[in-house]
């Protein structure tokens, strides 16, 4: 008598199952994907692990904290070490662009947060900077899905960015202003004041001045070196404000644009998605041809797009 039963692919699928959960695609998914549920629990374990490791950090370095409990500490961080370790190299073996990953900001972020403990086996000390670790903390607006945050931590980006041509060239001002003001003071107080005994001495008292630091380690004594004093502490409040307000304007600009670019979006025919064409870079005002373009093809800033979901920002940052 024939068996016509049909086979119960149950076991197949199991051992499929167990067989597969190493494979780059199961770890991508795990490692990378936060929009999956196993990836939302790597990555809450992930960060757990990475406060703790940072915390061990603190303790470790604590003055009062005695010998065994520094043994424990040390033994701690060479396992979180290890940990990280394979995590990056599973990193690296199932990412689709493992340069891309490894030059990222992520990526470098995990190779520091694994060097420090490595690099002590030879130079000693070296492993405090594993307080680097805190940076991986950032991935708690990818975890717990703040596009938001990360969108507006982009303006700021750009932002900063769109504003450093005209913050190095307001430096090289500030540089020579206090040499010239070190000079004088110098020339001022340098006869009858030991403080200003040469011009780079004075250059470090302008620049704890003028940027109302003041220690209080060198002061002057006469009244013309005084008054020196005095307009330069003037001078340090509205030298502050400057850099502020060329960075406010970029931000307000690239605020701008982000709304006009929402205005235009509501403008659309089917009113969800903006055309390539509608789509500009804040930086540039380059269009995009590419309706899914991330970065500007002319100056490689990062695109801002109204709405925008997780995936622009985890390809930014993976």
């Amino acid at each position: 008598m024939s068996d016509n039963t049909a086979p119960n692919p149950e076991p197949q699928k199991r051992a499929h199952t167990a067989g597969a959960w190493y494979s780059k695609e199961r770890l991508h998914e795990v490692l990378f994907g936060t929009n999956t549920p196993a990836g939302k629990r790597f990555d809450k374990i992930l960060l757990v692990m990475v406060a703790l490791s940072v915390f061990v950090v603190f303790i470790d370095s604590s003055v009062g904290v005695e010998s065994p409990w520094k043994q424990v500490c040390n033994v701690l961080e060479w396992i979180f070490t290890l940990l990280f370790t394979i995590e990056y190299l599973l990193r690296l073996y199932c990412s689709k662009k493992v340069m891309q990953y490894a030059f990222s900001f992520y990526g470098i972020v995990d190779l520091l947060s694994t060097l420090p403990t490595y690099l002590a086996i030879a130079f000693s000390g070296t492993h405090y900077m594993l307080v680097l670790r805190v940076l991986r903390l950032l991935r708690l607006f990818r975890v717990f899905r703040m596009g938001g945050a990360i969108q507006q931590s982009h303006l700021l980006y750009g932002a900063i960015r769109k504003s450093t041509p005209k913050i190095a060239v307001f430096m090289l001002f500030i540089v020579v202003l206090v040499s010239i003001l070190g000079s004088l003071m110098y020339l001022v107080e340098g006869d009858v004041n030991p403080m200003f005994n040469d011009i780079p001495r004075s250059v470090y008292w302008a620049v704890i001045t003028i940027t109302t630091v003041g220690y209080g380690d060198i002061t002057p004594v006469t009244w013309a070196g005084q008054l020196i004093s005095m307009v330069v502490m003037l001078l340090g409040y509205s030298i502050i404000a400057v850099p502020t307000g060329i960075v406010s304007s970029e931000l307000t600009r690239a605020e701008r644009h982000r709304r006009d670019l929402e205005k235009k979006t509501k403008k659309q025919s089917d009113g969800t998605t903006a055309s390539a064409a509608s789509i500009y870079c804040y930086a540039c005002g380059h269009p995009s041809e590419d309706p899914e373009a991330v970065y500007c093809s002319r100056c490689g800033t990062l695109i801002l797009r109204p709405n925008a979901d997780d995936e622009q920002d985890e390809s930014y940052n993976t």
